[in-house]
């Protein structure tokens, strides 16, 4: 398997107009961080989990030649906005993009993208197949994937798990039920939005207790604010065993 960051940022990322912390003006370019998504390349599968504003270019950027399938966490605009830009795909690849999202992601999606499915045929637009993903496993071609339900507040929030690949985003509670498919993971990316308390993101110390509670051999922090801190200094200071992530991060296992 191998699992590139496509972006590891947050709206509230980095860089934000008119703020001159040190993080917005890090040289560092692991600190210039693009709205969070993931290229999953497994057993001949290219699957990418999240479509935001950013994606076009977080596509050109990796090289993305091929696109079997996109996964969907949820339907917030920073995950979702980009899904029109599959259309390059639909015209390579000659055959419509297949969707995997919740019924709520759907109807999220079905609003936003409203040209799409209005039956009025129109050159051009995206052609998209939408599959619908419960609380049961899944197999997208030859890809066995256990969906894991999060909490992000009180929205419903998938996360997934490929093998011993887990990617959970946008949460701040999981069940004790659902953590129990994270555990024996041995890559966990899950989400750490800042130091301080948010409603409906975990912080820091959370998701590092997540980890510890999850077990897993190496877990990536993603989904960071540039409230998180410069990534160096962070990153420096986590246990062993957990590190922050950064676009354009590649793991190969």
């Amino acid at each position: 398997m191998k699992v590139t960051f496509l972006g590891t940022g947050t709206s509230q990322g980095v860089p934000v107009i008119g703020c001159d912390c040190a993080v917005c003006t890090s040289p560092n370019p692991k600190d210039r961080r693009l709205r969070t998504s993931v290229w999953i390349e497994v057993e001949g599968t290219s699957l990418v989990i999240d479509t935001g504003p950013d994606f076009r270019y977080q596509m050109l950027r990796a090289n993305v030649r091929r696109l079997d399938a996109v996964l969907f966490t949820h339907s917030h605009k920073d995950h979702i906005a980009g899904l029109d830009d599959v259309r390059a795909y639909n015209y390579f690849q000659q055959k419509p993009m297949e969707v995997y999202a919740s019924e709520e992601t759907q109807q999220g999606i079905r609003r936003e993208f409203d040209y799409v499915f209005n039956n009025k045929f129109y050159p051009g637009i995206p052609q998209l197949n939408l599959n619908t993903i419960d609380n049961q496993p899944l197999t997208v071609n030859n890809v066995s994937i256990t969906p894991i339900k999060v909490l992000h507040y009180k929205m419903e929030v998938y996360g997934f798990r490929m093998g011993d690949f887990t990617y959970i985003t946008d949460a701040n509670y999981i069940a004790p039920e659902e953590l129990k498919k994270v555990k024996g993971s041995k890559v966990l990316v899950i989400n750490a939005l800042r130091h301080e308390q948010h409603i409906s993101h975990f912080t820091l110390s959370e998701a590092i207790e997540i980890a510890r509670e999850a077990g897993a051999e190496q877990t990536y922090l993603t989904h960071m604010s540039h409230q998180m801190g410069l990534h160096q200094e962070i990153d420096s200071h986590l246990p062993p065993g957990i590190n922050l992530a950064y676009d354009g991060l590649v793991v190969t296992y």
